[in-house]
């Protein structure tokens, strides 16, 4: 890396995730490192509308984010096909050194058009390393800094195209509280393509 490199933050190599990049925990993984790459103007946990959904996308799935303990409805698009992936409730440590602990009051209700699903509790025991953008809510930094995350979870089999209602309800146990809703316009398959 030269001098240059250095002075401007990167760019850095990341290691492979130490999970298979499509199990739970390499899905977990992936979404937090998909929020670190978004810093401070596209964080899709602050969107309030649903308009920084699509950015920076992987192929396979696509992720959705909850709130910093706010009321949130977002609007955004979804490429056919694809699975969804989001956090109920969960939380990070960075650096991580060893597995997080379970936040034993949590819970967290996830409902899609009407239909109760059942968030999957998922942690990551070995750290990851996650390299975002400047000011970015997981590391605040760009330099890569080891991670773990643990929560209840979604992952919902890619809905059939048309307008889906998505909405996660959670809370800590305590004083925290979100209640996030999602209107998904689900495009046919190969119809669009995220950015």
């Amino acid at each position: 890396m030269s001098f240059l490199s250095r002075l401007r933050g990167g760019p850095y190599e990341v290691p492979p995730l130490p999970y298979p990049s499509d199990s739970a925990e390499g899905l977990a993984a992936r979404w937090v490192q998909w929020v670190a790459s978004a810093g401070t103007e596209r964080d899709p946990i602050e969107d309030t509308t649903g308009e920084h959904a699509g950015h920076n996308q992987p192929d396979d799935v696509f992720f959705l984010a909850g709130s910093y303990g706010k009321v949130l409805h977002r609007r955004c698009v979804v490429p056919g096909g694809r699975d969804l992936f989001l956090p109920v409730f969960n939380y990070w440590n960075s650096p991580a050194v060893g597995p997080p602990e379970r936040a034993g009051d949590a819970w967290g209700a996830l409902t899609l058009d009407g239909v109760d699903l059942e968030p999957l509790e998922i942690t990551t025991p070995v750290p990851f390393v996650v390299a975002g953008a400047l000011l970015n809510p997981v590391t605040f930094r760009r330099k890569p800094i080891p991670v773990t995350v643990w929560g209840l979870w979604a992952h919902v089999p890619a809905p059939a195209p048309g307008t889906h209602h998505l909405r996660v309800v959670a809370g800590d146990g305590h004083a925290f509280r979100l209640d996030v809703g999602y209107q998904l316009e689900v495009a046919p398959v190969g119809a669009i393509r995220s950015s």
